[in-house]
C-alpha cells in the first residue's frame, strides 16, 4: 500500500515561492491502476516524481508498502526505487551510451538474476515490443517513439511493484499505444500498482480510478475519497 499524508512541494525563485502540490493526501492500494489528470501546471509531473522517489525536496510522510520514505536518505530512497518501481518518463531518459537490449536490461541488473535468465528476459521483451532488430542500437538512432517503446519496455521488464507512467503513449500511433495500454492492462492483472498521467480520455479508461489535480491540490478523486481543495480551486 502507498500512503501519502500532507505532501507539499514547492519552487522558490528569488523572494517567489511557488507551490506545485498543495497537502495532498492519498492512499493508493495495490492491484489499483489510477490515472492523474489534469490542466498543464497542475502538479501531476511534480506528484509521479514524488511517487518514484526522484524528488526529496517534498514535505510530509509518504509510506511505500511499510517502508516509511519520508525517513530514508536519499541512497536508501533510490535503492527501494531500483529494486520496486519500474518508471515510464515522457522523455525517454535512456542511456545514450548504452544499446537498445543494455537498456532494457538495466533494471535486471539492480536484481539477484543470472545472466543467463537476464539475457532470455531481455529476449522475450524485445520480442514482445517488435524491436529485435533493434537491439545493437544507441538511442540516438532511433525515432522518438522507438525510444518510447524502449523506455516502457525497460520500466515493465522486472515486473515492479509500482509502475509510474507520464504520458506514456504521447508519442505512439494509435494502434501502438492501444497495445501498450493493454499490455499495461495485464501486467496490473498480475499484481502491479499503476499510476499514469494522461490527457488520454481513451488511456484514463484503463484505470480503476481517476484523479484531478488543479493548482497542486487533489480536486477530484472516483474513489469518493473526500478532498481538501480550498473554494476557490474548486469552482
Amino acid at each position: 500500500m502507498i500512503e501519502l499524508r500532507d505532501i507539499e512541494r514547492s519552487y522558490r525563485a528569488g523572494h517567489t515561492e511557488t507551490w506545485v502540490l498543495r497537502r495532498v493526501t492519498l492512499t493508493i492500494r495495490p492491484w489499483e491502476f489510477v490515472t492523474i489528470m489534469g490542466p498543464s501546471g497542475a502538479g501531476k509531473s511534480s506528484l509521479l516524481n514524488v511517487l518514484g522517489m526522484l524528488d526529496d525536496q517534498w514535505r510530509g510522510e509518504f509510506d511505500f508498502y511499510d517502508e516509511a520514505v519520508h525517513r530514508m536518505n536519499r541512497k536508501h530512497r533510490a535503492d527501494l526505487a531500483r529494486r520496486r518501481i519500474g518508471m515510464v518518463f515522457q522523455s525517454y531518459h535512456l542511456l545514450d551510451d548504452l544499446t537498445v537490449a543494455e537498456n532494457i536490461d538495466l533494471p535486471l541488473s539492480y536484481k539477484d538474476i543470472p545472466r543467463a535468465e537476464r539475457q532470455a528476459l531481455v529476449a522475450d521483451t524485445l520480442d514482445r515490443f517488435n524491436i529485435v532488430g533493434k537491439k545493437d542500437l544507441y538511442p540516438h538512432q532511433l525515432s522518438g517513439g522507438q525510444q518510447q517503446l524502449v523506455g516502457i519496455a525497460r520500466a515493465m521488464i522486472h515486473k515492479p511493484s509500482l509502475l509510474l507512467a507520464d504520458e506514456p503513449t504521447g508519442n505512439l500511433q494509435s494502434k501502438q499505444a492501444k497495445e501498450i495500454m493493454e499490455m499495461f492492462r495485464e501486467l496490473n492483472e498480475q499484481g502491479t500498482t499503476i499510476v499514469q498521467v494522461t490527457h488520454s480520455e481513451a488511456n484514463a479508461a484503463y484505470g480503476t480510478r481517476t484523479i484531478e489535480l488543479r493548482d497542486g491540490w487533489i480536486y477530484s478523486d472516483s474513489a469518493g475519497v473526500a478532498v481538501n481543495a480550498p473554494r476557490e480551486v474548486q469552482q
